[in-house]
């Protein structure tokens, strides 16, 4: 069955757009931050960038789960930012049932959103990292973040119906 990943930089509204189309597709949601160990989850919070050292447990973790999830009966959409093509190689395993919707947006516009939000263990400083780090993909749908989510959701929605 399809696995959508949600991709793209902290503050992009991968955790608020991605619940909205798993919801529209009749599907479960997964939040890619549940699978970051303690120890990723405390270098982030303390304003500390993640390195490839650090990402790989959380990647071969998401990676074990979107196994299992394609052999449900209803799909399934993960939020994970994904900003490497490697990592994105990793995630779909060679599947063409793992889809990938690239939320991009301007640095300003999610630093604005960043600075709004509450209760997130990712400070707005490690923004930058995240624009250093991401690999914009060539293979994904990609849809502006400019708008309100239930329009974003939409839009990814329409193409991954196409």
């Amino acid at each position: 069955m399809m696995v959508v990943v949600v991709m793209g930089v902290a503050g992009c509204g991968k955790s608020t757009v991605g619940p909205m189309i798993a919801e529209a597709l009749g599907g479960a949601f997964a939040e890619g931050d549940q699978f970051h160990p303690p120890a990723n989850v405390a270098k982030m919070s303390s304003g500390q960038p993640l390195d490839d050292s650090d990402r790989m447990p959380w990647l071969a973790a998401m990676a074990e789960a979107i196994r299992g999830w394609r052999r449900q009966p209803q799909p399934t959409v993960l939020a994970c930012s994904a900003l490497r093509q490697r990592y994105r190689e990793i995630l779909a395993d060679g599947s063409d049932e793992v889809r990938f919707v690239y939320l991009r947006g301007t640095q300003d516009v999610i630093a604005d959103r960043m600075a709004r939000r509450r209760n997130h263990f990712m400070p707005p400083s490690l923004l930058t990292s995240q624009f250093a780090t991401l690999e914009e993909p060539a293979d994904a749908i990609v849809v502006d973040v400019g708008g309100e989510p239930s329009a974003i959701a939409a839009a990814a929605l329409a193409r991954l119906r196409a």
